[in-house]
């Protein structure tokens, strides 16, 4: 063999070993988590416990009834349609203040002002606070017209604008709590500009802060209002609920931590101020805050069964902006944290581990390195050099469970496209590590924040009078979508593809069937034949 192809192997050799040991490290995480959530569901039912209340805040702690210092969670049980009552009976309601920052959302500044106008709570006991940041002064006018409509009709709402955008998200939020009327306030609600909660929101939230003092954060789950726009919104869908129904369970279920998403969810403000607030050094200012509260032994309450509306992302450029926020700050906020939460004092070793390895290590740095090296790259390279030889449980079992385990969290409508959404996670994984590995090395566009663009109804109406338009002017010579080239996915879809011409030709693993499917996924993607096209005005 010649010298430098034998270097290449042991190299090769040495990169499979370390993807062979992150397979297993995401394979025993995603089977614990699996595992968490079965228990649960299982001890539930033997006890005959009402449906939400493995969602209130059922731990193993509490229905083993052992006490283990800060990670004990009382169980909360099925307390809050009595705790509603209480709060009738007894007319006790707390100050709540709800907090809406924006910018520039032109599409759904109505929807989400509208729904937190109408939350049902004591107008007295009631403050918005609309937190907008937007550049443009026309967008600033209607915002402003809106707030004070609703409060020409009684509601107590405050329209707070900056000069800059310093912070970003977590500036303004920050800003927003300096106000003097805030000090009056017990809780906040949190919710992103096309978050529309329901009016029973706070009666379904709110008492669980009220019946444990010891709980910071109560996080409800997200619906979605656009999941069947397009195939991109589809696989979305898949990806989150999985998040909420089977990793926000898990974590609540166990050390009650786990990354608060920074909407549609309601803090005690004594523990917000208690850790230092809002901070703006990474892109992931809610997950900061979680993390900070935790180590403070403040506990956290997933309820899963109060679901609040938004909207996905639905074109590719502002999903893949998403990502890139998502995968990056939360590298980034494990480089600047790791030190803190090993010396932190007032959590336990098993919650610091908890923190470490499976919040941080394994779901946000692992898994998207293994995605991306071992299926996208290293497994290709080995059918170009067989002396590299990868165990079929590694390349086929693994796998094949691990996303068996995810079709678990996955809607039962959306089973069928399980397939294409492997290949869409593996594409979006390029994506991912490049973001992973700037947050991490602390490069590139490590600070940047990109708002996520929302369509709203409005555009909606727009686009699909854009197409009618389109019928009546068939006559017309109609203008293609402009193509946008991501020429990285082209550069993995193109070896992809030799690596599978090799393997149908010469090669004996029969991998080519994935990968000419995989190389497809990315010329597709490359080409940005996905998600909604917007029609140019």
């Amino acid at each position: 063999m010649d010298p430098a192809v034998a270097v290449v192997v042991l190299v090769l050799q040495l990169v499979v070993k370390l993807c062979l040991a992150m397979s297993i490290m995401l394979f025993l995480e995603k089977l614990y988590i699996a595992a968490v959530v079965a228990s649960v569901k299982i001890i539930r039912l033997l006890r005959k416990l009402p449906a939400a209340r493995m969602y209130n805040g059922t731990s193993f702690h509490a229905l083993r009834g052992h006490d283990h210092g800060d990670d004990r969670l009382h169980d909360h049980g099925d307390e809050s349609g009595i705790m509603v009552d209480d709060l009738e009976a007894n007319h006790h309601h707390p100050m709540v203040l709800v907090q809406i920052p924006m910018f520039n959302e032109k599409q759904v500044y109505e929807l989400s002002i509208g729904a937190a106008c109408g939350l049902s709570w004591p107008s007295d006991r009631l403050i918005v606070q609309v937190l907008d940041d937007s550049t443009d002064p026309a967008i600033k006018r209607l915002v402003k017209t809106e707030c004070r409509r609703w409060e020409s009709k009684g509601v107590n709402i405050k329209y707070e604008a900056r000069e800059n955008r310093n912070g970003y998200k977590a500036g303004n939020l920050k800003r927003g709590m300096k106000h003097s009327y805030v000090k009056q306030c017990e809780y906040v609600a949190i919710f992103d500009a096309d978050f529309q909660p329901e009016p029973n929101f706070l009666r379904l939230t709110v008492p669980s802060l009220l019946r444990d003092p010891d709980i910071a954060l109560v996080q409800s789950r997200w619906s979605f209002v656009n999941a069947d726009e397009c195939l991109m919104t589809r696989m979305q869908e898949m990806s989150l609920d999985y998040h909420f129904n089977i990793e926000q369970q898990a974590g609540s279920s166990t050390y009650a931590f786990f990354g608060f998403n920074g909407t549609a969810g309601v803090w005690r403000i004594s523990a917000l101020n208690e850790v230092g607030g809002w901070k703006d050094r990474t892109t992931v200012e809610d997950m900061d805050l979680a993390v900070r509260a935790g180590l403070k032994g403040w506990k956290f309450l997933y309820l899963g069964d109060v679901k609040v509306k938004n909207e996905l992302p639905s074109t590719f450029k502002a999903y893949r902006n998403q990502q890139h926020r998502w995968s990056c700050g939360p590298a980034n906020l494990f480089r600047k944290m790791g030190p803190q939460i090993l010396t932190a004092k007032r959590v336990s070793v098993w919650k610091k581990f908890h923190l470490v390895y499976s919040f941080f290590l394994v779901r946000k740095i692992v898994s998207h390195l293994l995605t991306f090296s071992f299926y996208c790259i290293i497994m290709p390279a080995t059918i170009l050099l067989p002396e590299v030889h990868i165990p079929k449980w590694a390349s086929v079992y693994l796998p094949t469970i691990v996303t068996l385990l995810h079709v678990v969290g996955t809607p039962t409508r959306s089973i069928h496209l399980v397939g294409f959404w492997v290949l869409f996670e593996n594409v979006m994984s390029l994506h991912r590590t490049k973001a992973m590995l700037m947050g991490l090395l602390e490069f590139g566009r490590v600070n940047e924040w990109v708002v996520t663009e929302k369509l709203g109804d409005a555009l909606r109406i727009d686009v699909a009078n854009a197409k009618m338009q389109n019928l009546h002017q068939a006559a017309k010579p109609k203008k293609k979508p402009r193509l946008e080239f991501h020429w990285a996915e082209l550069g993995v879809a193109i070896y992809l593809f030799v690596c599978g011409c090799y393997d149908y030709a010469f090669g004996k693993n029969r991998y080519f069937i994935f990968l000419f499917m995989q190389s497809i996924a990315f010329f597709i993607a490359g080409c940005g034949y996905v998600g909604t096209f917007i029609p140019n005005s």
